[in-house]
């Protein structure tokens, strides 16, 4: 299938796609960030940032997971004209429980709000990772990376 790609002339991103490496990678940077986040505000910041951080990392992490298992079930249609069996209140209700974690961490005390947000945008960091990755190996090697 990799071959196909290649010849196909899609780019980087189709065959990152294609092999699962692309979306491995996005995953594993978002765990890197997070830890530096959460190691480097355990070291100079206030426990409440710490957990906050700590809280939004975990948290984004799980809604990509289940944001990356609901498009697959999305797509993975095994009849041909099948509507997909994902279901608009199970598509958002982890919006919902994201929220209602955030709002209890928050009423209890333990987390600051704006490290929580920062937490949750790991994922920004991680595509900022992955770009420049991308543009590494475009710009020095002269070429596209798996």
């Amino acid at each position: 299938m990799e071959e196909s790609v290649k010849e196909s002339g899609e780019g980087v991103l189709a065959e990152g796609v294609a092999n699962g490496n692309l979306e491995a990678r996005v995953f594993r940077s978002m765990i890197i960030a997070s830890g530096l986040a959460v190691l480097g505000s355990a070291l100079f910041l206030p426990w409440r940032f710490t957990t906050g951080l700590l809280l939004g990392g975990v948290l984004a992490l799980l809604n990509h997971h289940w944001l990356r298992r609901s498009i697959s079930a999305a797509l993975n249609i095994d009849v041909v004209g099948q509507r997909p069996k994902l279901k608009a209140a199970a598509y958002i209700f982890r919006y919902f429980f994201l929220f209602a974690v955030v709002a209890l961490a928050y009423q209890l005390n333990i987390v600051s709000l704006p490290a929580t947000l920062a937490g949750l945008c790991s994922f920004v960091a991680a595509l900022f990772v992955e770009a420049f990755r991308q543009s590494y190996f475009a710009i020095i090697h002269r070429e596209e990376s798996n």
